[in-house]
């Protein structure tokens, strides 16, 4: 089967500057101590600009919740908000939580999305809860039930039919239509474009690699936690894979954790605070987003100063030129189609900083 022109020209990039692929942001709208949700996604916003200014292809969201730390629990609303600051660049999730959700609610949504900001939208899905089982729970209204994982496969099956109105005759759902969507173009006098958002596939392991794969859909996997497992992924994904409307090929794409400033040492520092913060995930203390001063401040045990060394390991940071050493040499490894980078730091102007210099390091166009 063909790939569709449009579609894939959609879900690849063009390579700018000397990058070794195009260059992509995930932002999970961090909020340092002291500091307010209103601040982090002021700092989106700008980032969300900046970042469409030098080149940078996408733009996405990260679904995560009862964090405090992390003020992207609702995407499409924060994705509405960057689609009236914005004008080019690519806009997604990174992506919807699919088992927290109903297929309708998410077809609804990311229709009101490519609406608001036609071609310009990307669904990233994941089959992960983005939180602990409780809370997923309440998200679900399901305590006591599965997770949703399991049946993931048959809810994307769902939603890819809500998003393009063709539930066959005789389907309860037949009768259903995800507005904005499809339905309005065929209706008596319709002039909608039967456009939908590109769906991509999430994971951190082998069976969304896998799944992608066997339906020729877009991969993104999460090197940034889980890298031990980002080769094989990727391997999986490319040996399943199988042509459809939407890919004649392949096309993967990582997450990477990148922190560039100008000063060595302040990467270093900013990195073990980053490592803190996810000692307190981990040990079931969330809080808000430590500073270097709060890191400094706290005596790590044996085991959490291990859990911190292996953290930083899997970051790219440094200076801008050592940032984009260990960028190229990721690629290398991995043959990544596109890198989507993601920086942590405390306050919102370090990690506007860190993709200023990832942008220069790779002559990325100014506004």
């Amino acid at each position: 089967m063909a790939a569709d022109e449009t579609a894939t020209d959609e879900i690849r990039g063009t390579a700018y500057g000397t990058a070794p692929t195009p260059l992509s942001v995930l932002d999970l709208v961090t909020v340092g101590s002291g500091r307010t949700a209103t601040d982090a996604l002021r700092t989106s916003v700008d980032l969300a600009r900046f970042t469409e200014s030098r080149g940078f292809h996408r733009y996405w969201i990260a679904e995560h919740h009862s964090m405090p730390g992390v003020a992207s629990s609702s995407p499409a609303v924060i994705l509405a908000h960057l689609a009236a600051h914005t004008d080019r660049i690519r806009l997604g999730s990174g992506g919807v939580m699919l088992p927290n959700h109903a297929p309708l609610v998410i077809a609804e949504q990311f229709g009101t999305l490519e609406a608001l900001a036609p071609h310009r939208v990307d669904l990233g899905l994941g089959r992960a809860p983005g939180t602990d089982g409780a809370t997923a729970a309440a998200l679900r209204r399901s305590d006591g039930l599965p997770d949703g994982a399991d049946d993931f496969p048959e809810q994307l099956a769902e939603l890819t039919r809500f998003l393009d109105d063709d539930f066959p005759d005789g389907h309860p759902y037949r009768r259903i239509h995800a507005v904005p969507g499809p339905i309005q173009a065929t209706s008596p006098g319709g002039v909608q474009s039967r456009h939908r958002p590109p769906i991509w596939l999430l994971g951190s392991s082998g069976f969304s690699a896998r799944l992608a794969g066997l339906l020729g859909l877009p991969f993104a996997f999460a090197h940034h936690f889980s890298a031990q497992n980002t080769v094989p992924a990727l391997d999986l994904y490319r040996q399943s894979f199988r042509p459809s409307e939407v890919l004649a090929e392949p096309y993967a794409l990582i997450g990477v954790s990148v922190l560039a400033t100008d000063d060595e040492r302040e990467a270093r520092r900013q990195v073990l605070a980053t490592g803190l913060n996810m000692v307190r995930l981990r040990t079931g203390r969330p809080g808000l987003f430590p500073s270097p001063e709060e890191t400094e401040a706290h005596v790590f045990t044996e085991l959490e100063r291990e859990f911190v060394d292996s953290w930083a390991a899997n970051i790219v940071h440094g200076t801008a030129d050592e940032v984009r050493t260990g960028l190229d040499d990721l690629h290398k490894r991995t043959g990544a189609d596109e890198l989507m980078l993601t920086s942590h730091a405390h306050r919102g102007e370090l990690r506007l900083r860190s993709y200023e210099l990832v942008a220069d390091a790779y002559g990325l166009p100014t506004a």
